[in-house]
């Protein structure tokens, strides 16, 4: 399979690794020093482009991607709340692919399954009370991360006695914590902490007057996000529309 990488940090340089490991030849690799290659014969020879930038350049790479022909698996979080209704069109009305996920870990994609049973039983009692923390890098910009927006809102669609989500405490790389809210009743606090290199921790807990019960994911490194990627590219080749994780992961 022929793969054009769009960002070259550290996430690009794994998943070119790993894709050349399994076979696959790159064509084209776009990062900001080179925006003017979308528009060259490489990039549009590939079969599938891998994204992974940012949320302010994501939604662009996509449409510079599409309008050369060319399915994009991307892990880009933030641009969902301006630009969804745009990519659904895009993918199911005028025949492009997007295969986004906010993690592409097989790991995360086991716990989010295991997230949304647990919600699922937990919608039964009452007296456990849930909230969420996220531990990342002192890199990462957004906050709460994509993956923990994800799994929180597999929460609310499960548990009747919570309506939305909302960020509770920042924990800042210095330490400092600041109180964004305070979560009502029916609103389930996410917690996000921003230290050392830590690659993502996402914790889950279930806490009542007599127990608690707690779910984590924590990765030992951006290796197993690099090789969904690829996983989820290989998949997109013979596949079309707007995919995710739970198309690629049948649980």
């Amino acid at each position: 399979m022929k793969i054009a990488l769009i960002g070259y940090g550290k996430m690009g340089h794994m998943i070119e690794e790993i894709a050349r490991s399994r076979g696959h030849e790159i064509v084209s690799i776009i990062d900001i020093g080179n925006q003017a290659d979308f528009d060259s014969e490489a990039f549009a020879s590939a079969d599938v482009a891998i994204e992974f930038t940012n949320p302010t350049a994501a939604y662009s790479n996509y449409l510079r991607a599409f309008s050369k022909g060319v399915k994009v698996v991307s892990g880009s979080t933030g641009w969902l709340k301006d630009h969804a209704d745009d990519v659904k069109h895009l993918c199911n009305e005028e025949g492009h692919t997007l295969f986004w996920a906010s993690n592409f870990s097989v790991g995360v994609a086991i716990f989010s399954a295991v997230n949304r049973y647990l919600a699922q039983l937990m919608n039964g009692f009452p007296q456990y009370d849930v909230r969420m923390e996220e531990t990342h890098h002192v890199h990462k910009l957004d906050h709460p991360s994509g993956t923990a927006i994800t799994l929180a809102s597999d929460i609310i669609h499960h548990l009747d006695r919570k309506d939305s989500w909302i960020l509770g405490t920042l924990t800042q790389p210095d330490g400092k914590q600041i109180v964004e809210h305070v979560p009502a009743a029916n609103e389930m606090a996410v917690d996000s902490i921003r230290k050392d290199e830590v690659p993502g921790i996402h914790s889950i807990t279930y806490d009542s007057e007599a127990d608690s019960i707690t779910i984590t994911h924590d990765a030992h490194s951006r290796r197993g996000f690099a090789l969904g990627a690829v996983l989820a590219a290989e998949f997109t080749l013979n596949h079309t529309g707007l995919l995710t994780t739970e198309d690629l992961f049948k649980f």
